[in-house]
């Protein structure tokens, strides 16, 4: 099966800091802007922006606690995270067969 790679989900977490954030909340289950930031070297605000991309590319659900919103990660994409790598993976790994042919056809011509 190909998987359709999906650039809005992988733009949420090629920054640094949005992946430490997903990882956190991957880790710990649920989160809040505030226990996260206790935990970065960002400001609350900064890490709220964050979570608003990661929300904007459904990694996480938030649902409000009171004053504050409590972040999970949302189960269906991180599976859509691993079949896309997969099928990167495997997509390299036929790139990566072909090279090997050819390199191989070329040592032999040359032999």
């Amino acid at each position: 099966m190909t998987a359709v790679i999906d650039d809005e989900l992988w733009a949420a977490v090629g920054d640094p800091t949005r992946r430490r954030v997903f990882d956190l909340i991957l880790n710990d289950g649920v989160a809040t802007a505030t226990t996260l930031s206790d935990r970065l070297p960002v400001t609350r605000q900064a890490v709220t922006k964050h979570l608003a991309v990661l929300d904007k590319a459904g990694l996480v659900r938030a649902t409000s606690q009171g004053r504050e919103k409590q972040y999970r990660a949302n189960g269906e994409q991180v599976a859509r995270i691993a079949e896309q790598l997969s099928a990167v993976g495997a997509a390299w790994d036929r790139r990566l067969a072909r090279i090997k042919h050819l390199a191989e056809t070329i040592e032999k011509a040359t032999s």
